[in-house]
């Protein structure tokens, strides 16, 4: 196979020092103008390559949406390829300047966000650009969100419109375990629950009370007792906050609960259990609040192909392609569930994803620019 694209076509230094000023603009989610100013560097790039650019104000207290295009006829209804990345980050404004600053070791790249996911989203938009130059055989759509790191809440509904038109899908999230790809993923559901109970002084009257937080603890047991590894079930507490002070009883306890399932079944199974609990003490009350928030990514027929095809690309490139299923969720579950093939896990190689040790390995940027490059042009509608 001839490619369009070879990884020395990559201009990998100047690349990186574009990296490198998209990771000094810190991008935590909650931060919505902190996101716009990379939004705003973004677009100028795309508008600078050419490239059709729309931008949606944000909702919800989160960023803008950038959608990136490439050019077409006006009224054009082709199927696409249809690109994901997030410009948000999970690290606070002010850990590039502590826990975690801009620096090179050796092959790796350390700084905030740099592999979850600035590198990703920034070589989606070099290889786009590279395609586009080329001549890809669809139309290319790169779609910037800006809270895929708290669920999408306002930015899901654009990217399914997107997907509803598109060929394929190909997500930019980062390499996993070595350089694999990801090709299907666990379903997400969050829950927010409130345990009510009835308040009362802890030394004169505790008979009057019902505490919440033990009410609470009962549920965590019920609630964890539901986790089966060999099914791939995950429940999992993960905050719970409740009291006003050592000497009352609690009328009130909170937890958040996070949720991983492998298909639509175990899912519709798993969520109806949580959903039905119920307290033992009739003076308690459960308030349930949540649902599924990315449904399962399981990988079709059709996605199969698409691997094999990046595969073969990969090979060329000098790079041993595999594929892998994760437990954590992505923008791909979406795209998915709605029969589009989707293929995830297409960013830079690295390791420590939402730690203080987040970095990139900087050999992997030029291959897997020029394999996005080759697979944006390579694909063909069906």
């Amino acid at each position: 196979m001839t490619l369009a694209i070879s990884a020395q076509d990559i201009d990998d230094e100047a690349l990186i020092e574009e990296l490198k000023r998209w990771v000094e603009i810190e991008t935590p989610t909650s931060n919505a103008e902190a996101v716009n100013r990379l939004v705003d560097r973004v677009e100028i790039l795309g508008r600078e390559a050419g490239l059709d650019t729309e931008r949606l104000p944000g909702t919800l207290g989160f960023g803008d949406i950038l959608a990136v295009r490439s050019p077409r006829p006006a009224g054009s209804n082709e199927k696409t390829v249809l690109i994901l990345a997030h410009l948000d980050t999970v690290h606070a404004v002010g850990v590039i300047n502590n826990q975690l600053p801009l620096r090179q070791e050796g092959d790796k790249l350390y700084g905030p966000g740099i592999y979850d996911m600035k590198s990703g989203a920034l070589m989606a938009l070099e290889a786009m650009k590279l395609a586009v130059r080329k001549g890809s055989k669809m139309p290319i759509d790169l779609i910037f969100v800006p809270d895929e790191e708290m669920g999408s809440l306002s930015s899901r509904t654009f990217m399914e419109t997107a997907a509803k038109n598109a060929g394929y899908t190909l997500v930019v999230e980062p390499a996993r375990d070595g350089g694999k790809v990801v090709v299907a993923r666990k379903g997400v559901a969050m829950y927010d629950i409130t345990v009510q109970g009835r308040a009362a002084h802890a030394g004169a009257r505790p008979q009057d009370g019902r505490s919440a937080i033990r009410a609470a603890a009962r549920l965590v047991l019920e609630l964890e007792a539901l986790n089966d590894t060999d099914r791939g079930v995950t429940v999992t507490v993960g905050t719970i906050q409740g009291g006003t002070g050592r000497n009352t009883v609690p009328a009130e306890c909170r937890l958040q609960v996070d949720v991983r399932v492998p298909n639509d079944q175990v899912a519709e199974e798993i969520t109806g259990k949580i959903e039905a609990m119920k307290p033992v003490d009739p003076d308690i009350t459960f308030e349930i609040a949540g649902k599924m928030n990315r449904p399962p990514f399981a990988q079709s027929e059709e996605g199969k192909r698409l691997f094999e095809a990046a595969a073969k690309i990969a090979s060329d490139l000098g790079i041993a392609l595999e594929g892998m299923a994760t437990g954590g969720g992505s923008d791909g579950n979406f795209t998915s569930a709605l029969g589009v093939p989707t293929l995830d896990g297409l960013g830079a190689d690295g390791a420590g994803p939402h730690t203080f040790n987040e970095h990139i390995f900087l050999s992997s940027v030029a291959p897997r620019t020029a394999l996005l490059a080759n697979l944006m042009i390579s694909l063909e509608a069906k």
